[in-house]
């Protein structure tokens, strides 16, 4: 697949995006870092409440009804760079998770959450 580099414009992380030209949801944007720092990402569903973390990427699973819900959380702005928290956790079971993304705040289940990758306390907010 070819490769584009730099897709998230000037200013954005070192992102790599694989593209099938035929289909928007053939292509999830790739983090690629020379300095390690994907080995300490995490995900969502693992970040404490209330610590700041910046997007990577989304992870794309192989069953269609997961490349769905990854297109679904990319077009709502979970994209790599942006600022997230998650700000509360529901009860019982600790669901659904209140996430801070931006200026926005989205309830989403721990398993759409465990699709985003995410590095703790990098994030830039205001």
């Amino acid at each position: 697949m070819p490769c584009t580099q730099g897709f998230f414009g000037p200013g954005s992380p070192n992102v790599s995006v694989f593209e099938n030209n035929s289909h928007f949801d053939n292509w999830i944007p790739r983090v690629t870092t020379t300095n390690g720092a994907a080995l300490a990402a995490i995900s969502l569903d693992q970040l404490p409440s209330n610590q700041w973390a910046t997007v990577l990427d989304v992870l794309r699973p192989d069953e269609a009804e997961g490349r769905d819900l990854v297109l679904r959380l990319t077009e709502i702005g979970f994209v790599p760079g942006e600022a997230v928290r998650i700000v509360a956790n529901g009860v019982p079971g600790r669901e659904p998770l209140a996430v801070r993304l931006g200026h926005t705040t989205f309830a989403l289940r721990r398993h759409e959450a465990s699709f985003i990758r995410v590095m703790p306390g990098a994030a830039q907010h205001g």
